[in-house]
């Protein structure tokens, strides 16, 4: 996980959209039915944003341990 972003997502064959959404969302993560994933990120977000919360999407996919987010970030599974 501590690879550059796009390695990490290139290695898991995570395709990402960017769209425009509320002010508050920082991304999702949506799991195929084929078990690949689909990342949204919101267009305009600063990187390092996008960053933390691409790291926190993919390690909660992939049930891997991670330090806690900072705040104000959290991931809610629905």
């Amino acid at each position: 996980m501590n690879a550059p972003l796009p390695q990490l997502l290139a290695e898991y064959d995570v395709d990402v959209v960017v769209i425009e959404v509320a002010p508050g969302f920082t991304g999702g993560t949506f799991q195929r039915p084929d078990g690949s994933l689909l990342f949204v990120r919101p267009a305009g977000r600063p990187e390092a944003e996008w960053e933390i919360t691409a790291r926190a999407l993919l390690g909660r996919a992939l049930r891997v341990a991670l330090p806690p987010i900072p705040a104000p970030f959290e991931v809610t599974e629905l």
